[in-house]
């Protein structure tokens, strides 16, 4: 049977809408909260972690809604949305007595996940005061890596939800739109890689690179319940050459349109970035393909 649209690499068929229907309908004073965790439950639509996907299941009746293809009941309350009134991250104390010296001086380096600890907001103010991008909150699944030496943090690095979209990539992996979008979630992101500014040691850079992408897949699946087979980052020529992403053996596989993820006037309108990856398995073609 045709599908009626495509929603999040749901192929959504006119027996589906028709189900909706019937289901709304037999559900008067359902709220659309609710009424998106019962069609979660009956299409069994959960995450890789087994909770529903009851966000996207809510966004998919009213993308049907809005084509008509079926009338939701209305809108009962407008939730506030945090992150249009989210605080600044206060600005941490710390030492910023120079540090430098070689990698064997630094002396041991402790890698901390604070995602959701009592750390991140050190964190997060770091990358804010220090990174030149600033801190923006990200969304999807993430991860945030706070390094120090001894009881001083020496860098930072942030990971995220892979872009959907990215040309570049899709070419190096030579995956299909549909096998993306049914994979996109086992590549990770680094958004941010932050070296405090009074830290100098040579091939430091590299060496946390190097670190990070060996303990990135296992902390992932830990906290998601789902492995990651592909990092990937930007960098911006205008700023940076990327040495040390290519000294730690990082491949770039092209650039950026210069156009962002929301471009409506096919122009560019930033500057380019190189997109570099770096397979965390041997097999990850293999395994992003769906074929492992």
């Amino acid at each position: 049977m045709a599908a009626v649209l495509s929603y999040r690499g749901r192929q959504v068929t006119e027996t589906e809408v028709e189900f909706l229907r019937a289901w709304i309908t037999a559900h008067p004073q359902a709220s659309r909260r609710v009424l998106s965790q019962q069609v979660c439950t009956a299409w069994n639509w959960v995450q890789p972690n087994g909770r529903p996907r009851d966000m996207v299941c809510r966004g998919l009746m009213l993308l049907l809604h809005r084509a008509g293809h079926l009338t939701l009941p209305p809108v009962r309350r407008v939730p506030p949305n945090p992150l249009a009134h989210r605080l600044a991250p206060a600005v941490a104390e710390i030492d910023d007595t120079p540090v430098c010296g070689s990698l064997s001086e630094l002396g041991p380096l402790d890698f901390r996940q604070v995602r959701r600890t009592d750390d991140e907001p050190r964190f997060n103010s770091l990358m804010r005061t220090h990174h030149y991008l600033g801190y923006t909150q990200p969304v999807g699944e993430q991860l945030k890596f706070l390094i120090s030496a001894g009881t001083r943090p020496v860098a930072a690095f942030a990971w995220s939800s892979a872009p959907r979209h990215l040309g570049p990539r899709d070419r190096f992996l030579g995956w299909s739109a549909e096998v993306r979008r049914a994979n996109i979630r086992f590549v990770a992101y680094n958004s941010r890689f932050l070296i405090l500014p009074w830290v100098a040691v040579p091939h430091l850079a590299s060496h946390l690179l190097g670190r990070m992408v060996r303990m990135l897949p296992e902390e992932w699946e830990r906290v998601y319940s789902h492995p990651v087979y592909l990092a990937e980052t930007f960098v911006d020529r205008t700023r940076w050459r990327g040495t040390c992403y290519r000294a730690a053996n990082w491949v770039c596989v092209g650039e950026t349109t210069g156009r962002g993820k929301n471009d409506q006037t096919h122009r560019a309108n930033r500057s380019r970035k190189d997109v570099l990856v770096y397979p965390l398995t041997k097999r990850f073609r293999a395994q992003l393909s769906g074929v492992a």
